[in-house]
């Protein structure tokens, strides 16, 4: 069987309860997945607002999760409470958030069948309609208001759910600072822009120098953007999810083994 990334390093960023997936897909293609979080989930502090919007549901005709984290973060309270009412149509960003809406069994979901961000979800025609509709988005306790403003613009009445937390994790760098110093870490995966500016907070300046010789693979181009302006070069833009991350891998360290639409460089 084919090992393609035999012998690369790559360091894995999305929260820990997330990095299962992608760290065993870099497994099986013979790299060595480095795990290092870069954003802590947690619960919010006061859960009575979100409680009090739970018992509230009925009122309300379409609910919105903007990730997988807000899915298992609200849906778990609901289910503990209630079941959702059945004229409520819910929506979701991307495929994950989906997939993770399956899991406590939504099934019936709105959400964009190419790009996966909140864009695409207003192109959607169940979102062109707002006027008049009471609209709640479930998400953390901060994040993009495009896609909120865009709902009041059309005359949706809004409200937000905060139902978790997204802490800078205070994780000992010092090992990963050696590593990148030795050039043991041969690419980095990051998931969120968020994440990213945290990394260059752990690191500091005594790690920006390997930082910036070492390719980053990134699942959206808002991300891309963020690392652009932070001054990284080597920035590749893979597709959506673990499967689009690890098809960008495989194209960089060996294009001739892989197929696909990410653009194709060997190191």
């Amino acid at each position: 069987m084919s090992k393609p990334l035999t012998g690369i390093s790559i360091l894995v960023t999305r929260p820990a309860h997330q990095a299962d997936g992608l760290a065993a897909r870099i497994r099986s293609a013979g790299g060595n997945p480095v795990l290092f979080p870069l954003l802590e989930i947690l619960d919010i502090g006061d859960q009575r607002p979100l409680l009090n919007l739970i018992a509230r549901l009925d009122e309300f005709d379409l609910a919105i999760f903007i990730s997988p984290n807000a899915v298992n973060k609200a849906m778990s309270l609901i289910r503990a409470k209630r079941s959702l009412p059945p004229a409520l149509k819910v929506a979701a960003v991307g495929q994950g958030t989906t997939r993770a809406l399956g899991n406590f069994g939504v099934t019936e979901v709105i959400a964009p069948a190419l790009r996966f961000d909140s864009e695409a979800l207003l192109e959607m025609t169940e979102l062109q309609h707002a006027q008049g509709k009471r609209v709640v988005i479930f998400r953390g306790d901060s994040g993009r208001e495009l896609l909120g403003n865009s709902l009041l613009k059309r005359g949706a009445m809004l409200e937000y759910a905060e139902c978790y937390r997204r802490v800078k994790p205070g994780t000992d760098t010092a090992p990963l600072l050696r590593a990148g110093a030795r050039g043991e870490i041969n690419a980095i995966t990051i998931t969120s822009s968020e994440g990213l500016r945290n990394l260059f907070d752990m690191v500091g300046e005594q790690g920006l120098i390997w930082l910036r010789k070492t390719p980053l693979f990134v699942s959206h181009e808002r991300i891309a953007q963020t690392a652009r302006k932070l001054g990284l070069d080597q920035v590749i833009l893979t597709a959506a999810g673990d499967e689009g991350l690890l098809q960008g891998l495989l194209n960089y360290f060996q294009p001739e083994a892989s197929v696909g639409d990410c653009p194709s460089r060997k190191p």
